[in-house]
């Protein structure tokens, strides 16, 4: 009765030590939305994000010739969100922003690179050389507020940046 008890024992504490040790190692994603978590989601589209810091973060507005206001206040709000509040990442040349013209034949193929078919704001975190590049869409949501645009954009850079 007692190995009964014992061995009942350890299957029931072995998994519970097990998950313990599971939080040293936690992958990030971030799901359609940008938004950082740690469950992976068959649902929606998940990118693997590290728990170190980047290497390097392009934020990139890709546009086409004619734009909407809103795809000009995206680009507007994104750039002073940088250039206010990632100065010395920006100096450092750890961060970088670029409204690029899908329409040019020169930017062809970064917009291909980024799969950019129109106004779409994606950022792009550098590990070693790999890109894991995701298009941002909730800023969409947020143009009407400056304040929330730049807080929002400036939390996820700062999640792909470690800070």
């Amino acid at each position: 009765m007692k190995k009964k008890i014992l061995l009942f024992s350890l299957i029931i504490i072995a998994p519970l030590l097990l998950a313990g040790c599971e939080g040293e190692n936690k992958t990030y994603y971030f799901d359609k939305d940008g938004n950082m978590t740690t469950e992976k989601s068959a649902e929606t589209e998940v990118v693997p994000a590290r728990e170190i810091p980047a290497d390097k973060v392009q934020v990139f507005l890709f546009h086409a010739a004619q734009r909407c206001a809103t795809c000009i206040a995206i680009g507007k709000l994104a750039g002073e969100t940088v250039n206010e509040r990632f100065r010395d990442e920006l100096k450092a040349g750890k961060i970088e922003f670029k409204e690029i013209n899908i329409d040019l034949p020169e930017n062809k193929e970064l917009a291909l690179k980024f799969q950019a078919s129109g106004s779409a704001l994606f950022l792009n975190s550098n590990y070693n050389g790999e890109d894991h590049i995701v298009q941002n869409t909730k800023v969409w949501q947020l143009t009407g507020n400056p304040t929330a645009f730049k807080d929002y954009l400036e939390g996820r850079i700062n999640a792909l940046l470690g800070k």
